[in-house]
């Protein structure tokens, strides 16, 4: 259903319950369903990117029901079937390039396809590699993007890997462990380290042997079995983002809970960023609380983060001077190109903000409320909708089903701390 937020600038405070990962609930469904056993998994985050790797990890044969806040995951052993039709991932490019590896463990071809989002998203250096691997792998247009077409089985071996997406080295690592040959992965390129590094947290919990050579080289064993396991998902602190920015740019108070900062997820760094700049924060048992403040520019690396982009883009139209957001051409091979996206939608509100190949540079503005466009990107509607709520006049975001992808809480959690939004 096409939807509208309507928002005005609000006092913001409150105590919020973060959701779960989105990264960890995808990567606890793939390795429970490659698991021989019954697998319990508390907490999961319940959007439309998990449910449709809940759907594709069924496509493989998987069994999983769904409880009240827990997924039971009866795992297909480490022998996926070949699907009965196409299996569509709708918007998840996590989901996609996961599962592309767990076909090649199938004798026989499977068909991926998505939304016009995951249509336009690059897949070649993972083609490639697989291709490398044993497997026959290639997209029905030619262009290296879905639909595309996996003929497994895979062998193991050698490859190079060119991971402009973290995505396509944590697709290779969940799977090469069930392989019958030892995996060699040499990396000519890394981007968004934090995401692998969760990854490699999952293969330590289920005791896969590899070695890791300074994110240069991987080398994985063959031969492994996953175990059934129970899990309880932590929340997830690219969600969390949002609603650290609204109260640090506010001048608004809020406690989120749900949020552990020793979890291995990259997006934790929004908050020592946030604290940089001025906020002030107090970490304790119950949560994060967050109080707004003078904020003042910074320059940030946010090759690690890229996620957190658009959110702190808005970030930077309320710090003084100049916020620089550096090193994340990747940021463009999203859901959207988001950093053109959000040059684009902040320019609209007023905000003082210039374009660069690999970032953004955002100064102090004063922003007003106008109508922009959510481009169907969730990180994008979120962003916007934060900046509107702290923006004079009214704000419309267009596209606002799209957090039903990530956060379908979004407008009930805005208005439980006071922000004025309504949804048309």
């Amino acid at each position: 259903m096409y939807m509208i937020m309507k928002l005005q600038k609000s006092k913001i405070k409150g105590c919020l319950k973060i959701p779960g990962s989105k990264s960890h609930t995808i990567r606890a469904l793939f390795m429970a369903s490659l698991a021989e056993g019954k697998s319990v998994i508390r907490n999961p985050l319940i959007s439309d990117d998990t449910l449709s790797a809940v759907r594709t990890c069924q496509s493989f044969g998987a069994q999983i029901s769904m409880k009240d806040d827990y997924f039971i995951v009866e795992g297909f052993g480490g022998k996926p079937k070949v699907p009965e039709d196409v299996i569509n991932v709708g918007n998840s490019g996590t989901t996609l390039r996961i599962s592309m590896m767990v076909a090649g463990l199938a004798d026989g071809i499977t068909v991926f396809t998505g939304d016009e989002q995951i249509r336009n998203r690059p897949l070649q250096p993972l083609i490639d590699a697989m291709n490398n691997l044993g497997a026959s792998v290639y997209t029905t247009r030619g262009n290296g993007m879905a639909p595309v077409i996996v003929k497994g089985p895979l062998s193991g071996g050698e490859t190079l890997l060119d991971a402009v997406t973290s995505q396509y080295l944590s697709s290779i690592l969940i799977s090469a462990p069930l392989l019958k040959n030892d995996t060699t992965v040499t990396i000519t390129r890394l981007n968004e380290v934090p995401y692998v590094e969760m990854t490699l947290w999952w293969l330590d919990r289920q005791n896969i042997a590899y070695e890791n050579d300074n994110f240069k080289t991987f080398k994985i064993r063959g031969r492994h079995v996953y175990s059934p396991m129970e899990v309880t998902i932590p929340g997830d602190f690219s969600s969390a983002s949002f609603f650290l920015v609204l109260a640090a740019i506010s001048e608004g108070e809020l406690l989120l809970e749900n949020l552990d900062m020793n979890d291995v997820q990259g997006d934790k760094q929004v908050v020592h960023i946030l604290e940089s700049m001025g906020a002030k924060i107090e970490i304790n048992r119950s949560g994060i609380k967050i109080k707004g403040g003078r904020l003042l520019g910074k320059t940030i690396d946010m090759n690690a983060i890229p996620d957190a982009l658009p959110i702190l883009a808005v970030a930077g139209c309320f710090a003084e001077g100049e916020t620089r957001l550096l090193n994340v051409p990747q940021a463009r091979l999203k859901e959207t190109d988001r950093i053109a996206v959000m040059y684009r939608e902040l320019k609209k509100m007023g905000a003082d903000i210039e374009e660069l190949p690999d970032g953004l540079i955002v100064r102090k503005s004063n922003l007003m409320g106008c109508s922009v466009n959510g481009h169907g990107d969730h990180r994008i509607v979120m962003s916007l909708a934060v900046a509107g709520l702290c923006s004079e006049g009214e704000t419309t975001v267009d596209t606002a089903e799209s957090v039903n992808v990530t956060v379908p809480e979004f407008p009930e959690m805005i208005a439980k701390c006071g922000g004025a939004l309504e949804l048309i």
